[in-house]
């Protein structure tokens, strides 16, 4: 299964811009990651949960979770990040953003999955898996996720419009990275993907 997570992790990467999108733009991405999750052919989901399974979910757009951070470089030591099973993939801590969001500072450390910088076109990927007062609640138990690209400067655009669930939100077959301690945001990120609707 691991060979296909890594498919499948690189094809939801592809479906989802690292810079901030338009109302437009991101209800089509939206559209796009349902249609994929639709696709009987690419196995995302088995049978018993598709007909459980009654669509995505997002809060509405909202231009105030796009937010100008300030980016700080401090790569760390590799790890084994945890996962929703016994797979440990290989990250390190590439640095950290610090920002400002319903009108409370935060800071949240960005993470590098060392084996995707050997992909071509993956080389500059980074990720973010984050918990906020939403999470168990309104979004998904497990946390949701921001990837981005490394900037070329010490600021760079960040949009919680964009934040979206591991595929664990949908399916109990994949390996989804844990959101470390570290990244628990202590106030309501209403924006982005929430729990997937079922019966």
């Amino acid at each position: 299964m691991n060979g296909a997570i890594t498919s499948f992790f690189c094809l939801l990467l592809s479906a989802f811009s690292y810079a901030q999108l338009s109302e437009a733009e991101t209800l089509e991405h939206r559209a796009e990651h349902e249609t994929e999750l639709r696709d009987t052919s690419l196995h995302m989901l088995d049978s018993m949960e598709r007909a459980d399974w009654q669509g995505l979910d997002y809060f509405d757009f909202d231009t105030s979770y796009q937010i100008s951070a300030r980016f700080k470089k401090r790569k760390g030591r590799k790890f084994e990040m945890p996962t929703s099973t016994d797979r440990l993939p290989v990250y390190r801590r590439y640095g950290y953003i610090y920002f400002t969001v319903n009108g409370k500072e935060q800071q949240l450390t960005v993470y590098q999955n060392v084996e995707l910088t050997k992909r071509e076109g993956f080389e500059d990927y980074l990720f973010i898996p984050f918990r906020d007062a939403t999470t168990g609640k309104e979004t998904y138990g497990g946390g949701r996720y921001l990837d981005l690209r490394i900037p070329k400067g010490k600021e760079l655009l960040i949009d919680f419009n964009q934040a979206y669930n591991p595929y664990c939100a949908y399916s109990h077959k994949w390996s989804c990275p844990i959101p470390p301690e570290e990244n628990t945001l202590k106030t309501s990120i209403k924006a982005g993907e929430k729990i997937p609707l079922a019966h």
